[in-house]
């Protein structure tokens, strides 16, 4: 799937993405180290996301749901003014390319069941628990797993 992505990115922006090292990845790699390490809620690495505008849309919501909280997709389509675009947001989600950024796994069903995510249910759960455990507050909403 990593290929895809950086295929559809360099189509985007017309040219050839190669390894290396800049100020971007070291911040972003510093960050989701911190994350990781349980001392960091909220990212500030500039993002330059690559979608359609519904799809920005659905990921700003995403960003905006805090650290240690879910948010259901229904919560989510109202977020973005369209109560029926509840699939359109699920799908969205699953093509968010920086899932840990803009926290997609922070989404459940209306139910509080743990459903959707490109990473497999699994990690989506142990990133909810992970968040539960290292939030001053537990998480919003009832998850059943």
């Amino acid at each position: 799937m990593v290929e895809k992505q950086l295929d559809e990115l360099q189509k985007h922006y017309n040219g050839i993405i190669l390894p290396g090292k800049n100020i971007h990845l070291t911040k972003v790699k510093k960050e989701i180290a911190e994350y990781f390490e349980g001392n960091r809620k909220v990212f500030s690495v500039p993002l330059d996301i690559v979608g359609t505008d519904f799809r920005k849309k659905v990921w700003k919501v995403l960003q905006e749901i805090p650290f240690g909280k879910t948010s259901s997709y229904k919560e989510q389509a109202i977020a973005v003014g369209n109560i029926k675009a509840i699939r359109a947001v699920a799908s969205s989600n699953g093509a968010n390319k920086i899932s840990i950024i803009i926290p997609c796994h922070r989404v459940i069903g209306s139910n509080g069941s743990l459903t959707g995510y490109a990473s497999g249910l699994h990690k989506k759960k142990w990133l909810l628990n992970f968040e539960k455990n290292n939030s001053n507050q537990p998480i919003q909403k009832t998850m059943n797993f």
